[in-house]
């Protein structure tokens, strides 16, 4: 054997060379027949959905960042945003054709005839492919909100209470304690209807021309009243056929809490609300109390010099309240349409994309874990007792799912600021029955007006004569 000289060493090392470098060529051309390349995806292979929202210019804003955001990190999909300035508007565009969104922004109270029209997507299984944690990272009573036959129709986003705003400047606690007054405790977790009144009367002030409280006359603004009171808005909480104001525990709800919002010398005259709304009065320093919900807080904040804080619903025997309830659905579409709406959505909602609509203070997010954090709280901010908006949820009242909900409120609100602006009703009990009379026109599929009714009864004598309920009242 000869000798192994630096040259045959150096001969070795680069053939050695050679082939690892035509192996690895031929490794490589191997892969790439075996794995051909996957070219990436233009705008014509993009899937492009749309997101429909209502709002103010800073939500729809907001709204946009989140949108740009999933945008910039997607490779296949391409949202854009089609907005409105509110719900019903929205709706409206949808269900005439001329909105085709793949995702939208739901209230609740349009959800009956959404999934009656099967308008939506039950997600259960979408959101559990996507490992969403629905259970305690979500309020329970938003979960439940937007609950039918077992699934989970639309996604909860947004939840917040009805609550009482205040002046803090004309409703002074410490004052009116000075006073001898009564006045709620200094956590502001719950006041009742007298220490309501109180703050009332003492927020108005006729040489300052100013009024204590103002309650929308409305259904949904009386609610919070008759349930605290242990009355009934429906005859039945899941399929109503009236209204239940004329019950006794309702009507005599209504009599205590009319008392309040009926007094002249308290609340906002007919004239007063004809030269402009309730809530610009209340910006003006010229109404101490207004009834709202989380999306008026920004609007406060703009006003220069307001000084405004936060109380619940008062109590009339436990506290309840009802909410702004809004989720979003899925338009029915192709499994993989679906698939791309499902996994946008999966993003909508993630505590990233929820802090920043949280962050515009118009919108009190459903899932828990942004509602407790600084996003929404946002401290240093007015209100100073934010933290009550999530406490209040647990007081909340679901009312039932109806088809005609917006036909119903149209058709009895009328009815309810007459109660709200009559100075005196003879007999209120009959007046409410007879707004629950007119609720069965619509809610009772069996309903007959009582003119048409039968004149006599099987034995002769007049109609109703064997019974002491008045005609036409509402079965318990």
């Amino acid at each position: 054997m000869g000798r192994f000289t630096w040259r045959t060493g150096a001969v070795v090392v680069g053939v050695a060379l050679v082939v690892l470098v035509g192996m690895i060529a031929l490794a490589s051309g191997t892969e790439q027949k075996q794995r051909p390349h996957q070219p990436r995806p233009t705008a014509e292979t993009m899937t492009e959905l749309q997101l429909a929202v209502w709002g103010t210019a800073p939500e729809i804003a907001a709204y946009q960042t989140v949108v740009d955001d999933y945008n910039a990190s997607s490779k296949d999909t391409n949202v854009s945003i089609v907005s409105w300035p509110d719900a019903d508007a929205m709706l409206d565009a949808i269900r005439s054709g001329g909105a085709k969104p793949d995702l939208y922004l739901l209230p609740r109270g349009d959800l009956a005839q959404t999934v009656a029209e099967k308008r939506n997507v039950p997600l259960l299984d979408l959101v559990n492919e996507r490992e969403i944690p629905i259970g305690d990272d979500w309020a329970r009573d938003a979960v439940s909100a937007f609950s039918v036959d077992d699934d989970l129709q639309c996604m909860p986003y947004a939840a917040s209470p009805m609550v009482i705003y205040y002046n803090t400047d004309l409703v002074d606690f410490a004052a009116m304690e000075a006073e001898g007054l009564p006045v709620p405790r200094e956590d502001h977790a719950s006041w009742n209807l007298a220490e309501f009144r109180a703050a009332a009367e003492f927020g108005s002030r006729p040489r300052r021309n100013t009024r204590g409280i103002y309650i929308e006359p409305t259904l949904r603004g009386l609610a919070p009243f008759i349930y605290s009171g242990g009355g009934k808005v429906f005859n039945d909480d899941d399929r109503p056929t009236s209204l239940a104001l004329g019950d006794d525990g309702s009507t005599d709800a209504l009599r205590r809490t009319l008392e309040v919002l009926r007094d002249p010398r308290l609340t906002l005259s007919t004239k007063q609300l004809e030269q402009r709304p309730a809530v610009d009065w209340f910006k003006r320093g010229k109404l101490a109390m207004i009834a709202g919900f989380r999306g008026l807080t920004p609007q406060l904040r703009g006003v220069e010099g307001l000084n405004f804080d936060v109380m619940p619903m008062p109590s009339l025997g436990s506290a309840q309240t009802v909410a702004d309830l809004n989720g979003i659905c899925l338009t029915p579409a192709r499994p993989e349409r679906n698939e791309a709406a499902a996994n946008v959505l999966s993003y909508l909602v993630s505590d990233e994309a929820l802090a920043r609509v949280a962050e515009t203070g118009y919108v009190q997010p459903a899932k828990l874990t942004v509602a407790f954090s600084d996003d929404f709280l946002q401290p240093g901010l007015a209100p100073e007792h934010a933290a009550l908006f999530n406490s209040v949820m647990r007081s909340i009242v679901l009312p039932p799912l109806l088809t005609q909900g917006r036909e119903l409120r149209q058709l009895v609100d009328p009815d309810i600021q007459t109660l709200l602006t009559t100075p005196d009703i003879a007999d209120l009990q009959e007046a409410l029955k007879a707004i629950d009379e007119k609720s069965r026109s619509l809610l009772d599929p069996d309903y007959v007006p009582p003119s048409e009714a039968p004149s006599e009864t099987p034995s002769g004598g007049p109609s109703g004569a064997a019974s002491d309920a008045p005609s036409g009242s509402a079965t318990p």
